[in-house]
């Protein structure tokens, strides 16, 4: 049995949740499926669903964080996946975010960048020879 079997749902938090929620809706290009306002739950979460396996990408009122969360940047980075690392690193930018990590390969196929998002979120992007090898894999297209 697999431990860990892949990411379900990262979540970022905001000390302003409708400005976070305009900024990642313009970066992805989508609006978020669920809101707990919406939802009849008061405001406090939204979640977007994106990438080839509909992963979530949940972003939480700071107020709601659990007690003792560190405040200051850091901790583990998630990077998703993209097909043009400098394209989207550019996007990041245009968009506010701030550069953490240059665009860096990282060996043949591997290529990755970082950024703090406007909100203090750590955001990585990578380009994964990997993750397109199992894609192609579960889509018989080798």
């Amino acid at each position: 049995m697999t431990l860990l079997r892949g990411m379900s749902t990262i979540n970022l938090w905001a000390d302003d949740l409708r400005a976070a929620t305009r900024w990642y809706a313009e970066l992805l290009g989508v609006e978020p499926y669920f809101s707990s306002e919406a939802a009849g739950r008061g405001p406090g979460y939204v979640e977007f669903r994106l990438g080839d396996y509909q992963h979530e990408l949940g972003i939480i009122d700071r107020r709601f964080a659990p007690p003792g969360l560190v405040t200051n940047r850091g901790g583990a980075i998630l990077y998703w996946h993209v097909d043009d690392v400098a394209g989207a690193l550019a996007r990041l930018l245009a968009l506010g975010a701030e550069p953490l990590e240059g665009v860096t390969e990282r060996g043949p196929g591997f290529v990755t960048a970082s950024v703090i998002d406007p909100f203090g979120n750590v955001l990585g992007i990578m380009f994964n020879r990997h993750y397109l090898d199992v894609l192609g894999a579960r889509h018989g297209s080798r």
